[in-house]
């Protein structure tokens, strides 16, 4: 009998139990799979006291006699545990802005563009980041946002607290300045917050301060942690942060690297899936009569095959005089609002465990073909929808 071929073990260094670290398990697991040879290693050492943690300490992998590891680095102190480990490492933390371990993460300033393209669209010029102090990726987030908010004239407020709160210090002082921030606030607003856990915060601290949410501020997270979003009230609109995708991509790299391949120069960053629409930011912020009523007819009759020739018809106003209006208050025309509307629908459907045929979901979004469908789709995103579809997670 031939021996066995020993197998490549792998250590997983993250909470696995974390909704979007589960996800990024799943892509792991799943490249795992496919090279036939790798045993994930979750937990030979647990950190505290909740084994369903999952924890696992980089020290505790010290002289562990493994093939590789994937794991979380948020610390200088950790990076050094990483370098001493003497075997190869990919993390997707981005926690630090200097990491000096391979990194595949997700493009945390395209999140930010997301965002506030997401409450651009309902008409708002007043927003507010809420981040967090001298995390990297907070940086990035808020200088996304920032970015595109600008290009789009807007006024922005930046509120960020630090990373961690004193343990002695009551839950309700920690609010305080919260509070102190939301009463600065002139609806309608929007407001990002760095992720699901603080937007669901803000949520509750802005019903405690008398600001109706969505109707006097639109709040919208990052994760799009289904415990979270869905049993806030209202629901939380949140930025899907491509978490399978990220892990698949990190066990490509670590095999790269265990095979003795140079690591990349600079991180491999990967899209974010874009916005789940929620409850928390459906509003519509126009001052102009006519716009607003031309906004809520499109996302009412999304379904259904019109152009602007339609809203011109059941408005009081010319085509030239309704364009004018959408550039002023929008920043672009009734034709590339309903687009991108459409478009947004179709995100929608082809993540749906339904599976539709792409003719159905053209119907659905209101294209009168499948080819007119492609074409815009294509056009606004950057690829066909069955490519869209294909580098989309699987669903269980």
């Amino acid at each position: 009998m031939l021996p066995r071929k020993r197998g490549k073990q792998i250590a997983l260094a993250f909470p696995t139990a974390i909704p979007y670290m589960a996800l990024l398990m799943r892509g792991v697991a799943d490249y795992a799979r496919q090279r036939g040879d790798w045993t994930l290693i979750v937990e030979p050492g647990v950190d505290g006291p909740f084994p369903e943690k999952l924890a696992m300490s980089l020290r505790s992998l010290h002289d562990w006699p493994g093939d590789g590891v994937i794991g979380i680095v948020t610390s200088p102190e950790e990076v050094q545990e990483a370098k001493k480990l003497g075997i190869p490492m990919v993390t997707f933390a981005g926690t630090l802005r200097d990491c000096e371990i391979p990194r595949v993460m997700v493009d945390h300033r395209a999140i930010g563009r997301l965002a506030a393209e997401h409450l651009l669209e309902r008409g708002l010029r007043r927003f507010m980041y809420f981040g967090v102090k001298e995390v990297w990726y907070s940086d990035l987030r808020r200088d996304g946002f920032a970015e595109r908010i600008a290009a789009a004239g807007g006024e922005l407020q930046v509120r960020e607290t630090v990373r961690r709160i004193d343990p002695y210090t009551s839950w309700q002082a920690g609010l305080q300045e919260m509070d102190m921030w939301l009463r600065e606030i002139v609806p309608p607003a929007g407001i990002f917050a760095v992720h699901d856990y603080r937007a669901r915060v803000l949520v509750d601290e802005c019903r405690r301060v008398g600001l109706a949410v969505p109707d006097d501020v639109a709040i919208i997270g990052v994760d799009n942690n289904d415990v979270i979003c869905e049993f806030c009230r209202p629901p939380l609109s949140s930025v899907s942060r491509s978490g399978y995708r990220v892990g698949y991509e990190a066990a490509a790299l670590l095999d790269r690297l265990m095979a003795g391949k140079t690591p990349p120069d600079a991180d491999l960053l990967i899209p974010p899936e874009g916005v789940v629409a929620r409850k928390s930011t459906d509003l519509i912020a126009i001052d102009n009569p006519h716009v607003a009523a031309a906004m809520r007819y499109i996302q009412e009759h999304l379904h259904e095959p019109f152009g602007v020739e339609r809203l011109v018809k059941i408005l009081p106003v010319s085509r030239r005089r309704l364009e004018n209006l959408f550039q002023k208050n929008l920043g672009r025309t009734p034709l590339d609002y309903l687009s991108v509307m459409r478009i947004n629908r179709a995100k929608e459907l082809l993540a749906s465990p339904e599976k539709l045929a792409i003719g159905q979901i053209a119907k659905r979004c209101g294209f009168s073909n499948p080819q007119s469908f492609r074409m815009v789709f294509t056009r606004l995103v950057g690829k066909a929808p069955m490519a869209y579809r294909n580098e989309l997670p699987p669903i269980e």
